[in-house]
């Protein structure tokens, strides 16, 4: 069963150009690692420093386990800690069908 990661990061204020730009460097990095499926960053209207990461992964043991574990981790971790103001908000959450 799918997951999905959900990260509310608030960045250091004057370093949103950098935070994207090493996000984008970072996604490098999670692309090739086994269980992902995609991800996308969002970035809220109203907080100028404030964004939303979203990973889909084929299941929560592939980031937990798989991801967490492994040096690809902690590259990615370098590249976007630095620019964290707090740390992130992170939650999994699984598809609920609406269809009757």
């Amino acid at each position: 069963m799918q997951v999905l990661e959900v990260a509310v990061i608030h960045v250091k204020p004057g370093t949103i150009n950098d935070f994207e730009s090493s996000v984008r460097k970072a996604s490098h990095i999670i692309s090739k690692v086994k269980g992902y499926v995609s991800h996308e960053l969002q970035k809220c209207v109203e907080q100028d420093n404030q964004y939303i990461l979203l990973i889909k992964w084929e299941s929560i043991k592939h980031n937990l386990i798989g991801f967490r574990a492994s040096p690809e981790y902690e590259d990615w971790k370098s590249l976007l800690q630095p620019y964290f103001y707090t740390e992130p908000d992170v939650g999994h959450y699984i598809n609920i069908n609406l269809k009757s």
